[in-house]
């Protein structure tokens, strides 16, 4: 897509897809309303808050965003790779991508699991109605992730590649802030 100049676009240098950027962008809109409504809660119960804050692992969610980041710095190899015309090697980063992908699912899932024996829902408090709102909706886009980048694994076109690991940097970014906001701030 030029604008008639004669160097390229403003949309032709996005990598990947311009319908994945729509979607990536809608997708940050919809977390960063979320946080905010998140923050915006917190205000008006500061100790409901932080109480309920104490029932969280903060070492697993730390954990899952040293997963989660090296995930992304493998999509983003990946992506490298493809561009190099180095199939074997990009869908074998993305493989692993994929897996710590699956492993941030499973140790939310214990996560998830240790609240439910504890008797916390998504209905024991405010806190806790975002909480799995928020990091649900994020497993969800997760799992979404992981089969766009086994998707985009079988493809020999570089751009597809680019434009599974823009998806899944999103995902990486939304609990890049999801992980300080939820888990850490007081």
């Amino acid at each position: 897509m030029s604008d008639g100049s004669d160097g390229p676009g403003l949309l032709d240098e996005l990598p990947g897809e311009v319908m994945m950027w729509v979607l990536i962008i809608s997708e940050l809109l919809v977390f960063g309303a979320g946080l905010v409504a998140f923050m915006a809660m917190r205000l008006t119960d500061p100790v409901g808050f932080a109480e309920a804050q104490a029932h969280l692992h903060r070492a697993g969610a730390a954990l899952n965003t040293v997963v989660l980041v090296t995930s992304g710095l493998l999509a983003a190899l990946a992506v490298r790779a493809a561009e190099a015309g180095r199939e074997r090697c990009k869908r074998g980063l993305l493989a692993g991508a994929m897996a710590l992908g699956v492993v941030f699912l499973v140790i939310k899932g214990m996560e998830y699991a240790d609240k439910a024996n504890e008797g916390i829902g998504i209905e024991t408090n405010t806190f806790f109605t975002f909480y799995y709102l928020l990091t649900g909706f994020h497993a969800a886009h997760v799992i979404a992730g992981v089969v766009l980048l086994g998707l985009v694994a079988v493809l020999r076109d570089p751009r597809a590649t680019e434009t599974g690991a823009a998806f899944w940097h999103m995902v990486d970014l939304v609990w890049v802030l999801l992980f300080p906001v939820i888990y850490l701030i007081r």
